[in-house]
């Protein structure tokens, strides 16, 4: 009987919200209340866009009574059971209100002010420096790859352009596998990681040193494929990263620098000049904290 006089009531507000019955008044209408807090019938607006039938109207307007009436209900158990320390957020907004501003303007200084091109030869000078910070956790190579179905016609072809003890066809490698390889890959400017190359394809390697000084080309048969890999270069793991592998690295690093840099230059700046306006004092006899 309670559940159908409210369900009642939903209606009659959604007809209400219907009509033009629901203007700002000097005196709200209270919907709702829980724990001494209030629903306005202000706060219902917006809730059933306009050309929802009543159903759909009751449902909504019931659905969001509901989902503030559990709300209050969780801030009261919440606010009854955590001690004043935890309930005291204006100190909390406060702070938060604080960091936002400062990182605010700090990001529009750094946008408006820094320096954000990074010469080659500070990237160099950083990294022979910092070589030690570079070493590989990984075995890389660069490699050129193809995959072919076991059958190909054109598998000599291919054995002939990866096989080449002196060079690489790289534009013939491409052209050749865009017609007739399964996949493959090319660019020999990539450092990729060697457990990842054994993914692709399937290389059994026991010892990566012994194997890549021994092999610079392998071609087999598996499930139907033919795998051919050339091995152009490779580095093993805890050796030190070329500078090519870690330029972007070393850039992003020099910027945060620049960025540090700036952000501690201005924060001196504004200090001294507060202190020279006199805008601050430090009273002596304050208490001492612990």
């Amino acid at each position: 009987m309670k559940k159908f006089s409210v369900l009642i009531g939903i209606a009659f507000l959604v007809l209400l919200m219907g009509c033009d019955y629901f203007q700002k008044s000097s005196k709200e209408v209270v919907v709702a209340e829980c724990y001494g807090k209030y629903l306005y019938e202000s706060d219902l607006q917006g809730i059933v866009p306009a050309g929802v039938g009543t159903m759909d109207s009751i449902q909504r307007v019931s659905t969001f009574i509901d989902s503030w009436i559990r709300r209050q209900v969780l801030i009261h158990q919440a606010e009854n059971n955590l001690d004043k320390e935890a309930l005291d957020l204006d100190k909390q907004m406060e702070e938060y209100r604080n960091s936002l501003v400062i990182y605010a303007y700090e990001s529009q200084l750094i946008d408006q002010k820094l320096d954000t091109i990074v010469s080659e030869d500070e990237i160099a000078e950083y990294y022979e420096q910092n070589k030690e910070d570079f070493q590989l956790r990984n075995t890389m190579v660069r490699v050129v790859y193809v995959i072919l179905d076991e059958d190909c016609k054109q598998k000599a072809d291919f054995k002939k352009l990866l096989n080449d003890p002196d060079t690489l066809m790289l534009q013939n490698i491409d052209i050749q596998a865009n017609y007739y390889a399964v996949k493959s890959f090319v660019d020999v400017d990539q450092w990729i990681r060697l457990d990842e190359l054994a993914n692709i394809v399937p290389i059994q390697i026991f010892n990566a040193e012994s194997f890549l000084k021994k092999n610079k080309f392998v071609s087999f048969d598996v499930n139907n494929y033919t795998y051919m890999v050339r091995f152009v270069d490779y580095l093993l793991e805890e050796s030190t990263s070329p500078m090519e592998m870690v330029r972007n690295n070393i850039k992003g690093v020099i910027l945060a620098q620049r960025k540090q840099a700036m952000i501690e230059e201005m924060q001196t700046a504004l200090y001294e000049k507060a202190k020279n306006e006199k805008a601050f004092e430090v009273y002596v006899g304050s208490p001492n904290l612990k």
